[in-house]
């Protein structure tokens, strides 16, 4: 357990832009940050950051909370783990417990997964500095690739020794089942007998963005042509193949600053550049490159620049997903190293410095380089030309941006020696088809925004109930319960005074005068803490919501203090216009009498319509007389409330 003064000084401590920029690229808009929403797949930014509340909220797919909140969410972490990474994060002591056997196995899954993919890795590590094979089979190979102590160390690189079952039989004597290690694939269970799946292997840790190995990739070093040169980790519930980019938590934010990626094909083409202080390179791991691994890139940047060696049937076999980046929206270029180079080789035979020279005078455009390539082998054969034609004007046509498709489309015209108007006839004869497809239903996946609004907007909601007021009540004991107004009041001898009173008091009290009540069960609680605290003298104030255990509460009041809009900071200086915003004091006077007055008056006008569902259904005269006045009492009420709200009874 952890205390709970730890607990708020952990809280407290968290920046929420520091802990959401390790996963997210914002920016500055007002006082608030924004960026693209981790959870849910978006092109324009909705995902907000609130600094001054320490909170974070999407427009989109209605995400929020707090740094706690985050980590559980995109790291999968529990409630105890999310608050032990950010007490590392800030040099905050936690006073942990060693696990035991019995603990371990009753950790849920994917915590189990965790606590064993650790646990192994410390073993692999261990093996390759403190074993006589490790060192010479293992730390020898790295030593080769001209890796330092520092990067082995960095990359927490180790080795699986050459025994049958030397990791599955360790593990098993710690506590660990032969089930747990087959279904977090360090073991093969065959015909009744278990052995590694590592096993004689230099091992390449994967990290998830938080720096938590999730995963491995194995080398073998033998000259066993039988066997793969690479065996990696099975997907498990907290690996995800196609949602990982090797080497992406320590390059992160050398990407954000150089607004730029470098993806390359495998782990040493990484490490042999990071260690070259070339960072911002990530890798797909030999696997085909997916959309989730490029949209998490768009997260830091919408600049990729793939680096490959010199074989041209690699780089056309991999324009698919190259095509693909085009489709997110993205920026492409490509990078070719010298025949029988390859970024790992041509960084070792190369000072830093020059090859971040090649590399910038070597990246071309990839649609541009596309042409070339192609053109090359069309030579002078028309029947590949057209092809041709046909395969850069569909590339072309996955480009989003209008203008960017126009620039393109006038520059391979000019290279392909054709003129602009075919290419842009065939070109929008592929767009219409893609319309046609998006608004008859086929191409849903392609609006992925529209997607979320319409979901949202098929919630229930019945104003009848007065939600939109009930909101409105809330939303202002929120945002200013604790700021004073000036109310009318009577003294002792009977006079008319003005006094300050605060907003949450005057609310609650009005509400509770009436007895009226919420029909959101969030609402009334948080209204219910309001009362209590009025009545022990004390306020809370939002942060007691947003960091509220209750989930439903947190969620609700972060909904309702945070907002998709804020001026610059600079805005009224620039344009000499000047915004009145809600809290001056005279528009939020004005705007809790209106709340109040709406909410009171939607609660009316609910007793009138359930007043007279009443009458319809009463035989008894006696009874009928008694609701008809109440229902003319109700009707009095309803006038004097809309006139003090300045409306007009037609009925």
């Amino acid at each position: 357990m952890i205390g709970s003064d730890v607990i708020q000084n952990i809280i407290e401590t968290a920046r929420i832009e520091e802990v959401v920029g390790e996963y997210v690229s914002l920016r500055k808009r007002g006082v608030n940050l924004i960026g693209l929403c981790p959870f849910h797949n978006e092109k324009t930014p909705s995902f907000t950051v609130s600094p001054v509340k320490g909170i974070f909220k999407c427009f989109g797919c209605g995400k929020a909370g707090n740094s706690v909140n985050f980590l559980m969410e995109h790291e999968h972490f529990s409630y105890p783990e999310a608050l032990k990474h950010l007490a590392r994060k800030y040099n905050i002591e936690i006073e942990e417990e060693v696990q035991t056997a019995e603990q371990i196995a009753s950790l849920d899954e994917k915590e189990s997964l965790f606590t064993i993919t650790n646990f192994a890795h410390l073993h692999f590590v261990d093996n390759l500095h403190n074993t006589e094979e490790g060192r010479a089979i293992g730390l020898s190979y790295f030593k080769e690739r001209e890796f330092t102590d520092a990067t082995i160390k960095k990359f927490e690189l180790g080795y699986c020794l050459d025994n049958w079952d030397d990791f599955t039989a360790y593990a098993q004597k710690n506590g660990y089942k032969i089930n747990q290690l087959v279904k977090a694939g360090f073991s093969i269970d065959k015909e009744g007998k278990q052995y590694d799946r590592f096993r004689a292997r230099v091992m390449f840790p994967i990290h998830s963005l938080s720096g938590k190995v999730i995963a491995f990739g194995g080398r073998i070093l033998g000259s066993d042509k039988s066997k793969p040169k690479y065996v990696n980790s099975p997907e498990t519930d907290i690996y995800n193949k196609s949602k990982v980019l090797y080497g992406l938590n320590f390059a992160k934010n050398a990407i954000i600053s150089g607004d730029n990626c470098f993806l390359v094909e495998g782990y040493t083409d990484v490490i042999t550049l990071h260690q070259a202080g070339i960072e911002n390179v990530v890798s797909s791991s030999g696997t085909s490159l997916t959309t989730e691994q490029i949209r998490l890139i768009s997260r830091y940047t919408k600049n990729i620049t793939i680096l490959y060696d010199g074989d041209a049937a690699g780089i056309k076999a991999s324009f698919r997903g190259i095509d693909m980046i085009l489709e997110e929206g993205m920026n492409v270029k490509i990078v070719l190293f010298p025949d029988g180079e390859d970024p790992d080789s041509f960084t070792r035979k190369n000072r830093s410095a020059e090859v971040q020279e090649y590399i910038q005078q070597n990246a071309n455009n990839f649609i541009l380089f596309k042409t070339n390539l192609l053109l090359e082998e069309a030579a002078h054969d028309p029947i590949k030309k057209a092809e041709l034609v046909k395969e850069i004007v569909n590339t072309i046509s996955l480009i989003p941006d209008s203008i960017s498709r126009s620039i393109y489309t006038k520059e391979c015209s000019a290279m392909m020696n054709i003129p602009e108007q075919t290419l842009l006839n065939e070109l929008n004869k592929l767009l219409r088809k893609k319309f046609s497809k998006k608004t008859t239903g086929e191409g849903e996946e392609s609006f992925p925004e529209i997607a979320v609004i319409a979901e949202k907007q098929t919630e229930e909601v019945d104003f009848e109930e007065a939600e939109f007021q009930e909101r409105d009540i809330i939303r202002l004991l929120l945002n200013f319960g604790t700021k004073e107004i000036n109310v009318q009041a009577t003294n002792e001898d009977n006079e008319k005074v003005s006094k300050k009173i605060s907003i949450a008091q005057f609310i609650v009290n009005d509400i509770l005068c009436d007895e009226f009540s919420f029909n959101n069960k969030n609402y009334q609680l948080i209204f219910n803490a309001f009362a209590e605290a009025i009545a022990a003298d004390s306020l809370p104030n939002d942060q007691h919501f947003m960091h509220h255990a209750d989930e439903n509460i947190r969620n609700t009041a972060i909904n309702l203090i945070s907002s998709p809009y804020s001026l610059s900071e600079n805005w009224q200086k620039m344009h000499r216009i000047f915004v009145p915003t809600e809290d001056e004091t005279l528009i939020l006077e004005e705007s809790v009498n209106h709340s109040v007055y709406s909410f009171k008056l939607k609660k009316i006008e609910a007793m009138l319509a359930s007043n007279a569902k009443e009458i319809k259904e009463l035989t008894n005269d006696e009874d009928v007389i008694i609701l008809m006045e109440k229902q003319k009492r109700l009707l009095t009420i309803k006038k004097m409330i809309s006139a003090a709200l300045g409306r007009i009874i037609i009925r």
